[in-house]
């Protein structure tokens, strides 16, 4: 995995009527945005499959993004496969970033790509920073006081152990140290079903480590400060394969995962019909396919569909 870019601002959003909204989200934190990559074509082999524009979707987008002819996108920062550099460049590239692009080729827009911590989307979402996210986020009720969602693939849970060690499953969780993405599904809806499951079974809680990406809650499993890392299984199997340390223990509770778009009916209504038209070609295809992502595929662009 490439190192975390540097050259980031931030700034606090807990005021007033936001800070009531997000802290039903997300809570009261940073919004911290990383340098942009430099506005360059891709290397040879990352370019995004070419898509035809869907004249319907582009109709429907409202007169604030049609006239600025961009959208702005919030991805989280390196996570293979799903977001991460291409080697030796600041070129954003996986599955995320790819179908981000999709996106505005069927809506023929620019796609301006803002790297952020991920648990600072939906504040930057909620201030009008940014018009959508691409991130493997898992929509639900909570979030969508904050946006609207279209499913735009699948993925599930999974969980990694150090090679060799005693498995860690979704049923042995209870008393383990369990490492999780700050902000993610797994830390904010998972583990709490999880914690009601050890005290009525009268086991102890789960010992939760909290990290910024996959990478540090790795380190510290490997390093023997944590038993077990619980995140989306693309991006774990993705780092198994890459880390002959490190081995699957469980995968389990595959949905939806959906691109959250500013409460903007207009572009709700157009980033559906984009993906409609994206998942329904060969592009959408190609994409998950050049990233080990098949089983991810959908075939309808649900809105508002909670988990």
């Amino acid at each position: 995995m490439t190192s975390r870019p540097g050259g980031y601002s931030h700034r606090f959003l807990c005021a007033g009527a936001l800070a009531a909204l997000l802290l039903s989200t997300v809570g009261c934190g940073r919004l911290e945005e990383f340098a942009d990559p430099p506005a360059s074509a891709p290397v040879e082999g990352d370019s995004t499959p070419s898509l035809a524009v869907n004249e319907s979707a582009v109709a429907l987008l409202p007169g604030s993004v049609s006239a600025r002819h961009t959208l702005r996108v919030a991805i989280p920062t390196n996570e293979p496969p799903t977001q991460f550099y291409s080697e030796g460049t600041r070129y954003m590239t996986g599955t995320n970033p790819d179908i981000a692009r999709l996106i505005g080729k069927a809506l023929n827009l620019d796609v301006d790509i803002k790297v952020v911590n991920f648990d600072s989307i939906i504040p930057g979402i909620a201030a009008g920073r940014y018009d959508m996210t691409v991130s493997s986020m898992t929509p639900t009720t909570k979030r969508m006081a904050a946006m609207d969602f279209v499913d735009y693939m699948r993925m599930g849970n999974a969980i990694v152990v150090a090679k060799g060690a005693e498995p860690v499953t979704r049923d042995t969780l209870c008393g383990r140290r369990v490492g999780v993405l700050t902000g993610s599904y797994q830390l904010t809806v998972n583990v709490p079903a999880y914690e009601q499951d050890c005290a009525a079974a009268g086991k102890p809680p789960i010992r939760i480590g909290q990290f910024q990406d996959t990478r540090q809650a790795i380190s510290a499993l490997t390093s023997g400060r944590q038993d077990a890392v619980l995140a989306d299984s693309p991006i774990l199997e993705y780092a198994t394969a890459n880390n002959p340390a490190i081995e699957v223990s469980d995968t389990f509770d595959y949905t939806p995962v959906a691109v959250g778009v500013t409460k903007e009916p207009a572009l709700v209504d157009a980033v559906s019909a984009a993906l409609d038209s994206v998942i329904a070609g060969d592009a959408y295809r190609e994409v998950l396919e050049k990233y080990g992502a098949e089983s991810a595929m959908i075939t309808r662009a649900r809105v508002n569909a909670a988990q």
